[in-house]
């Protein structure tokens, strides 16, 4: 038995870069690269829809949630899609081992990329590989429900990566216009993924002035939260600060600044005709923008197929969320041709940039105005010295009315002299100003018995008559007839005889009100 040892050649101590695509929307990143053409990279692909996976151009796929899922998806419930990563946790491990860094990249709001995307980046992490999340947000018309799992699930992400990037789609609308198709709107937020493992291949791989190895790479991206991407290019006079400030002012990537940014990755790719001044002016324009005392590493390759064109790319991690350009000064610049890859429809590619750069720079300017305002309505320090706090001034002492009145007499009785002729007043008594309240009369105190109170007397009340019995008489008959009839008496007739009655007689009995009578 016979044991053979090999030094490995020196060319394949390279480091290994994976992409890792989550869900529907981490599988089209993924595809979207792999047809833009870039090189140098492993891509895997895992969901839980089988369907999505037969359309996947990646060589390596994970069919997650089998049991879960039977291949039919998470149905936007993260829970599933986290069961579902879980089940599949050894296949996962196996894709990224050997990896040196990694990124992660899914659709937030979703099943499967919301609840898996953490679970391969904590498998990630506890293979010490350099983890970098790539996530999208929901557009604002999908629904606060979706918004709030994305959050939940950008929570949960964060936790478990070194670095995390992340692109609301609503941020689309700052670059599309209405004829900009939907396919083409997502391959533009693909393209800050692009960009972004382009740029760390391109300073690691290929020739240049100065190259960095992954250490570097690491030193800035570990550990460091948030971060931010931008890519810009431009051609003529000027391109170095062109592309520079093109690949500041990304306006897909969320609300951040890279004021505070604590490491800051620059590269900067040309043809041969590259020159150091370029080099130089791009580096100092992207230096401005964050503190001193950030981790900078700056890195120059070539591109013979960028002949005339530079492009500058940054990665700015440890930012803290901000509006971007808040703190920028930035003049406007012509358009510039930015944030794209080099594909054969230039033409088409090249007014996308000319839109994104105009807008850039129309938010640069905005952002300008509004400083100038604050700047002009804050006031000077000559007039915050002007202004003193305003000091209480001593009481004056009381003055009676008297004394008053007294002062203005004694001035007017002052004798007063106008060339040879002397004015005196006339000497009268004269009634004081205001007379003493104390030699007013003081009130005569009398013996007077007060008034009565009248109480009204109490009105007459008829004197009522006393309750008596009713006479027989005034009984009906047939009760008279009773009673009678106890007594021993004759019964009265029921129905006597009537006679006619006298024109008087019947007056009477309407003006007596009462029945007819014999």
């Amino acid at each position: 038995m016979s044991i053979n040892l090999k030094i490995p050649d020196i060319r394949e101590l390279k480091p290994r870069i994976t992409v890792f695509g989550v869900g529907g929307a981490g599988g089209n990143a993924v595809n979207n690269m792999i047809r833009a053409g870039l090189q140098g990279v492993d891509f895997v692909v895992a969901n839980t829809d089988a369907q999505a996976l037969t359309m996947s151009e990646a060589e390596r796929i994970i069919q997650m949630g089998v049991q879960a899922t039977e291949g039919l998806g998470a149905g936007s419930q993260p829970d599933v899609g986290r069961a579902a990563a879980e089940e599949v946790i050894d296949e996962i491990r196996d894709h990224l081992t050997g990896a040196h860094m990694v990124f992660v990249t899914a659709g937030m709001g979703g099943g499967t990329g919301t609840g898996a995307s953490p679970v391969v980046a904590r498998a990630a992490r506890e293979l010490g590989i350099l983890t970098v999340g790539v996530v999208t947000k929901p557009f604002h018309f999908e629904g606060q429900r979706r918004m709030r799992l994305a959050e939940n699930g950008i929570s949960e992400l964060q936790k478990v990566v070194d670095t995390l990037i992340i692109i609301p789609n609503q941020n689309l609308f700052r670059i599309a216009n209405e004829k900009t198709t939907f396919a083409d709107a997502f391959a533009m937020a693909d393209q800050v993924l692009y960009s972004g493992v382009g740029c760390i291949t391109d300073l690691m791989v290929k020739e240049g002035l100065i190259n960095l190895d992954f250490a570097d790479v690491r030193a800035v991206m570990r550990e460091m939260g948030k971060a931010m991407m931008g890519t810009g290019e431009a051609t003529g006079e000027k391109r170095a600060l062109r592309a520079a400030e093109a690949a500041i002012a990304n306006p897909l990537i969320d609300d951040v600044s890279m004021k505070g940014a604590r490491g800051l990755l620059i590269s900067i790719t040309g043809g041969k005709d590259l020159t150091l001044y370029e080099v130089d002016e791009a580096a100092t324009r992207i230096r401005e923008e964050v503190d001193s005392d950030a981790n900078i590493i700056v890195g120059a390759t070539f591109d013979e197929s960028l002949e005339g064109v530079i492009r500058v790319s940054v990665v700015a991690t440890g930012v803290d969320p901000a509006m971007i350009g808040a703190n920028q000064q930035i003049a406007p610049v012509p358009a510039v041709e930015a944030f794209t890859a080099r594909t054969p429809d230039t033409q088409a590619a090249a007014a996308h940039e000319s839109r994104i750069a105009d807008l850039a720079n129309r938010l640069r300017a905005d952002n300008k105005r509004i400083a100038d305002r604050i700047e002009q309505s804050a006031p000077s320090s000559a007039e915050r010295a002007a202004v003193q706090p305003l000091i209480p001034a001593e009481p004056a002492a009381p003055t009676s009315i008297d004394a008053v009145a007294a002062a203005a007499v004694a001035d007017a009785l002052i004798p007063r002299e106008i060339e040879d002729v002397t004015i005196r007043p006339i000497q009268q008594p004269k009634a004081p100003f205001y007379p003493d309240a104390m030699a007013q009369e003081a009130p005569v105190e009398s013996h007077e018995a007060p008034p009565k109170v009248f109480i009204p007397p109490q009105p007459e009340r008829p004197a009522s008559r006393p309750a008596r019995m009713p006479r027989i008489d005034e009984l009906p008959l047939p009760a008279q007839n009773e009673l009678r009839a106890q007594r021993g008496e004759p019964a009265g007739d029921e129905h006597p005889e009537k006679r006619r009655l006298s024109l008087l007689q019947r007056l009477a009995a309407v003006g007596l009100g009462r029945s007819a009578e014999e």
